[in-house]
């Protein structure tokens, strides 16, 4: 089962990318996207199902043009859910697909979460830090319910050092600071896993870049988007890679191969 998690800037803007080719080729059972910034209505028949071959589930923002979350899939799941608090489905930060919920040995909860921006000044921070902990409830519940978890997603936190290009120079800004980070430990240490470092322990592996000042064509990126699973499940995990050649977005795809 390959399930791959892309931000995609804007569902509608990297439609005019290639967004609907690229799906149809990139061979995922699930593609888990973040900050769609659009409801489904819309949107063009190609993005609510590429080729005939997907089915899509979405959780989008009230705010119109902002955050939002989706979930394609080549398999109908069991089930579709969203978080459970409206502070956080108010801006369709999560949607939750859950498969063979009939298979006790198989049950797996797929996660597409766009984690919030703790902004300028940690304007957010309190807000992002209660999204962060709500969801740690969240998958503490559903391992608790029998699934597997692969919590995919923009977290929009940088985790160590090795995580961004430059983290002396950003250890006062959003996605890289002191609370920020420490909830990512509070999150491994209950148990999750960070695929991509379980597999990959080298530097300058980004998944963000800015598009000022030629970033990502001199990869001074940031590492913010994560598959994470709960511990029992990472010997099933067989590979976790960052599909750093595809484009369209200030983000690129990330993609974990589970065993079926």
């Amino acid at each position: 089962m390959k399930i791959i998690s892309w931000n995609v800037n804007g569902i509608r803007a990297v439609e005019k990318k290639g967004f609907v080719d690229w799906i149809l080729k990139c061979g995922a059972d699930v593609v888990c996207i973040q900050e769609t910034k659009a409801n489904p209505g819309q949107l063009s028949p190609d993005l609510l199902g590429p080729g005939g071959e997907y089915k899509s589930f979405f959780s989008s923002a009230k705010r119109p043009g902002y955050s939002g979350t989706a979930i394609y899939s080549k398999t109908e799941p069991d089930s579709v859910e969203i978080m459970g608090d409206e502070r956080f489905d108010d801006e369709g930060r999560v949607t939750i697909a859950k498969f063979n919920t009939d298979k006790k040995d198989k049950k797996i909860a797929v996660i597409s979460a766009y984690f919030p921006n703790s902004q300028d000044a940690g304007a957010r921070l309190d807000y992002k830090l209660a999204f962060c902990d709500a969801m740690l409830k969240k998958c503490d519940a559903l391992v608790e319910e029998g699934f597997n978890i692969v919590l995919c997603g923009d977290y929009n936190i940088a985790h160590k050092p090795i995580d961004l290009a430059n983290p002396k120079a950003n250890e006062g800004n959003a996605g890289y600071l002191p609370e920020e980070r420490a909830w990512m430990d509070t999150f491994t240490n209950a148990g999750y896993v960070d695929t991509f470092r379980h597999f990959c322990e080298e530097p300058k592996q980004y998944t963000w870049w800015s598009y000022r000042f030629h970033a990502r064509e001199k990869n001074i990126g940031w590492r913010i988007d994560y598959q994470c699973v709960n511990h029992d499940f990472i010997e099933s995990v067989k590979s976790s890679v960052i599909m750093s050649d595809v484009t369209g977005s200030d983000h690129c795809p990330i993609m974990v191969e589970v065993e079926d």
